[in-house]
């Protein structure tokens, strides 16, 4: 029974892992297909997308807490079927403004699937398996990373990309009416405390003002008082998380529990200097070298390829050595990876940038799985889905930030300089040499924080 129902979990969570990237690759390769329809702005556009990252941010802490409490299953279920309700809705906007409420709806939801279905898995897993089934989901991670692009075009230009939101809609059902069935609640322990609601309506404030202070601060004027705000929103919040006796976050997970501190700061790092390489070489792919969308798309997709088949091998390793020094390899390769593209050129070898990709697809592998498993097994049982969606917190905020650098950087070399003009080539390139750069530099600070966490032996568990 309990074999059945591992095999069920796996399943529930290796759809929704592939299900996330999918739809945001897919969606990405809409777009335009959007602006053409409701003939809208840029700025309105990347709200399309920035506004469901920024709502699933937010809610990640809230809502795994929530499931600690109240049963992880029953706000999985109950996220899933608000995801396909909104995904509908989505499928049937009348206006930009609309799919752009909806998808802020569609992140709250999805804040509920992602902030409990680690914590669901991990609470079915021995401890000695633990890195092999999360190198299977991280697997079907990349797997929707890869085929979003390829599915998203295909359907987008053949059929609608509203077809996109209904096939999410279908899924979402079918995810949910089968955990119901097939899927048990499992206690953390945690019935008899309170929900922290103060805290929670601090913790979303907070990081709704930072998100968007940081992804619009090149472009919105008030967005660095913005961010300001939200600093402070979140210094309050920790002070009040500080004088609870059931907090929604308890400070000393990152006071005490280095390895869990670390893990998260190691995974924050990452997401920072790698999130916006895939954006920096599409442009550079399409805008330097003259490369098609789909050549261009043919080649990215070595980095995902690579993630995707040695995951989980990665996670296997994992649980055979000391996660964090699979990590830190991890990262160390991914680090001589954006080096090596600090060096592209307008006459770069094509095959040279596809080995490259494949070697950050190999770092990033043998980093994302371990992590993962650092984190979950740095806490007790009561507080899994806390750590899954700090983890998917530091995810999402690592990933701004990364967009963020790039986007001070080509404002300060590129300006205002249209793709096809005469300097537009050189200046990325800049632009590009500099990105590179800096992403180089976070990432040999992400290999010390890796290797800082220390063993897992040494982790507090009674947190």
């Amino acid at each position: 029974m309990k074999e059945n129902s591992l095999r069920s979990v796996l399943i529930v969570v290796m759809i929704t892992s592939f299900l996330a990237p999918f739809t945001g690759n897919a969606i990405n390769i809409a777009i335009p297909a959007i602006a053409g329809e409701f003939h809208s702005t840029p700025v309105m556009l990347n709200m399309v997308v920035a506004s469901y990252i920024i709502a699933s941010a937010a809610f990640l802490l809230p809502f795994g807490r929530l499931g600690d409490i109240v049963g992880r299953r029953k706000v999985f279920v109950v996220g899933m079927f608000l995801f396909s309700i909104t995904s509908f809705l989505c499928a049937i906007a009348f206006s930009l403004q609309s799919l752009i409420l909806f998808r802020v709806l569609q992140g709250v939801a999805s804040s509920m699937i992602f902030g409990t279905s680690m914590a669901i898995l991990i609470s079915f897993v021995p401890p000695q398996e633990r890195g092999k089934v999360i190198g299977l989901t991280v697997s079907t991670t990349y797997l929707g990373l890869s085929l979003g692009p390829v599915l998203g075009g295909f359907i987008t230009a053949y059929l609608s990309w509203r077809v996109i939101f209904c096939l999410n809609c279908f899924i979402g059902l079918f995810v949910a009416v089968f955990t119901l069935l097939k899927v048990r609640e499992d206690s953390s322990g945690t019935q008899e405390e309170t929900f922290d609601l103060i805290g929670s309506i601090l913790c979303v404030a907070g990081i709704v003002s930072i998100l968007y202070g940081v992804s619009t601060i090149s472009t919105v004027p008030l967005a660095r008082f913005i961010l300001l705000a939200g600093l402070v929103l979140f210094v309050v919040f920790i002070r009040y998380e500080m004088t609870l006796k059931f907090p929604l976050i308890k400070i000393e997970m990152f006071t005490r529990n280095i390895p869990f501190a670390f893990s998260n700061l190691a995974a924050l790092v990452n997401y920072a200097a790698t999130f916006a390489s895939t954006f920096m070489m599409s442009l550079y792919l399409q805008t330097v070298m003259g490369f098609s969308p789909e050549k261009a798309g043919l080649i990215l997709l070595a980095q995902p390829i690579v993630m995707a088949i040695l995951s989980p091998y990665a996670g296997k390793l994992s649980d055979r050595m000391q996660p964090r020094i699979v990590a830190s390899w991890g990262m160390g390769i991914t680090t001589i990876g954006l080096f090596f593209f600090i060096f592209l050129s307008d006459h770069s070898p094509v095959v040279l940038i596809i080995a490259n990709l494949m070697m950050i697809g190999v770092g990033f592998a043998l980093f994302s799985s371990p992590n993962t498993k650092a984190v979950m097994s740095s806490v007790s049982k009561s507080f899994y889905g806390v750590a899954s969606s700090t983890l998917g917190t530091m995810r999402l905020v690592g990933q701004a930030i990364s967009m963020t650098i790039v986007t001070l950087i080509t404002s300060l070399f590129m300006k205002n300089l249209n793709i096809g003009s005469a300097d537009y080539a050189t200046q990325y390139l800049k632009s590009s040499k500099i990105a590179f750069l800096v992403f180089t530099v976070i990432c040999c600070a992400g290999i010390i924080a890796s290797l800082a966490r220390g063993s897992m032996e040494s982790s507090n568990n009674n947190l």
